[in-house]
């Protein structure tokens, strides 16, 4: 991984590298990014560019980014999906399908994903797909994005019984981070993004999370300064994880903290009750409390992280979906093996690992943190 910034400058362009061999790309980051010459070159060469956004997203940012790609490409197609977590599904990856194929888009057309989490995991997922693979670029247009969804090549969609339960390791070619556009975001959406930020504190650096807690009403206030601080940070993080272990085959399973009782509380409220973020946020605190009661760490640990959560905006306390249900939903997460549940817990500040834990010492958990 290399870091290329000018540190003096508030709007100086910053880019981290994701080293994965032919497969490596650049994730840029800056203000003004969507409207700066230099942010589109370096694509491939196609005659047709095709843009998935959303019905929330387009009405802000379709028509600069088609601008923009213009100089590049014959043609500029675009797809505007649904808004939400609920409509990553089959339904609406075909949908992307439809267009590609009525359009005679061939294997050299590249997609661009502009949106949130759910437009660049379907997105990602057309694109490994279509053609057997065609290539894609991420535009990320919320904090989660920037700071993890549309790094690493993750791409999915989802299935009634488990999240992204049904997807594929697929790389984009470019993340375009334009800082600016995280203006537009309301601030529930914004809150959602803050808990992946917060994530990388306590699995990979202790010294980033007392930088979280000391910076967190900048961040809330948006400063772009702390923005541009938070983006790179994280992306530092995940570029090294994802750069050793690309299909989470060990390590990169720590980004996944919170996220086995995230995502089992996603998928027992339904898709959209609550956003991924908030989802995580609490699961991080039933990690941490899992972590604590594994004896890995102290209880002043579970407070810590519970209080920078809450002071970030997002639920603590978990929706009472049945310990039954938990069970259930947590044993389809792909962290599961043979049926037993295996959780990402910190097993020092800014190291995390993979254990398993007892059911009943689970249920206990869950039992402890419900609203």
């Amino acid at each position: 991984m290399v870091l290329t910034a000018d540190r003096t400058s508030r709007t100086e362009v910053q880019t981290v590298h994701i080293d994965l061999g032919e497969r490596s790309y650049p994730i840029v980051i800056g203000a003004g990014l969507l409207a700066a010459p230099d942010s589109w070159s370096g694509l491939p060469r196609a005659g047709t560019a095709v843009v998935v956004s959303n019905v929330t997203v387009a009405p802000l940012y379709m028509a600069r980014v088609k601008q923009a790609l213009a100089v590049h490409y014959g043609r500029v197609l675009e797809v505007v999906l649904p808004d939400g977590e609920a409509h990553k599904d089959w339904v609406h990856l075909n949908r992307v399908f439809d267009e590609l194929l009525a359009q005679a888009c061939d294997r050299r057309t590249v997609l661009f994903a502009l949106g949130g989490g759910v437009i660049g995991d379907l997105t990602g997922f057309a694109a490994a797909c279509y053609m057997r693979g065609v290539p894609f670029v991420q535009i990320p247009t919320t904090l989660l994005a920037q700071v993890d969804s549309s790094v690493g090549g993750k791409t999915a969609v989802n299935h009634p019984l488990g999240k992204n339960m049904i997807g594929a390791f697929y790389q984009p070619v470019k993340v375009l981070c334009d800082l600016d556009v995280l203006r537009s975001l309301p601030e529930r959406e914004f809150s959602a993004g803050l808990a992946e930020v917060i994530k990388y504190g306590p699995i990979a650096d202790a010294g980033f999370l007392d930088w979280i807690e000391a910076n967190l009403p900048a961040l809330m206030a948006r400063d772009p300064v702390a923005l541009a601080h938070a983006v790179r940070r994280s992306c530092e993080i995940k570029a090294w994880v994802v750069g050793q272990d690309e299909r989470e085959s060990g390590l990169r399973a720590i980004l996944n903290f919170g996220h086995t009782f995230g995502h089992a509380i996603e998928a027992g409220l339904g898709y959209g009750q609550w956003l991924h973020g908030e989802a995580v946020g609490c699961g991080m605190v039933l990690a941490a409390e899992l972590s604590h009661r594994l004896g890995l760490m102290p209880a002043d640990f579970v407070v810590r992280l519970r209080d920078l959560i809450e002071r970030a905006g997002l639920p603590v306390c978990a929706p009472d979906l049945g310990l039954a249900k938990y069970m259930e939903l947590m044993r389809v997460d792909k962290k599961a093996e043979d049926g037993e549940i295996r959780f990402v817990v910190i097993e020092s500040l800014g190291r995390a690992g993979m254990r398993p834990a007892p059911d009943a010492l689970v249920a206990d958990v869950i039992a402890a943190h419900l609203a």
